[in-house]
């Protein structure tokens, strides 16, 4: 159980530093291409478009590490399915029709939960760039 335990926080630790990297990874870009200083003359749809993709590719990622792990784990039959049931997992959605076995079912909510705050944070930076690019400066200043 204590192996288990230890296993399901490393995945936590690795989803949130895939996170955390990514994330970083995209503000640096945004800043050298100035895309957080958006102008109203500076296409926005671009910027979100990329800025979509870029989050979509994060959890992506992030949804993989969990599949890969529940099939290198024999908890799920195929590659199709550990991933499927990863994805409906982190996105909070559960259809149901795949489920762990029992000694592994903890690490279903751990993931949805990891899954949902992620996509919390993600959503926090569209509000940031959404309200940022059209209301205020880089640094908050009303234009």
């Amino acid at each position: 159980m204590l192996m288990k335990i230890l296993m399901a926080g490393g995945l936590v630790v690795v989803t949130v530093a895939i996170h955390a990297v990514g994330f970083s990874a995209l503000l640096r870009a945004m800043m050298r291409a100035h895309a957080l200083t958006t102008s109203g003359s500076r296409p926005f749809t671009p910027l979100l478009i990329g800025l979509t993709c870029w989050l979509i590719l994060i959890h992506l990622v992030e949804i993989s590490v969990w599949g890969l792990f529940y099939l290198w784990q024999g908890c799920l039959p195929d590659t199709e399915s550990a991933i499927y049931f990863s994805g409906a997992t982190y996105a909070t959605v559960g259809y149901g029709e795949l489920v762990l076995p029992k000694p592994w079912r903890m690490f279903a909510p751990l993931e949805a939960l990891t899954g949902i705050l992620l996509c919390g944070l993600s959503a926090g930076l569209f509000f940031a760039v959404v309200s940022g690019g059209s209301a205020t400066g880089c640094k908050g200043e009303p234009r």
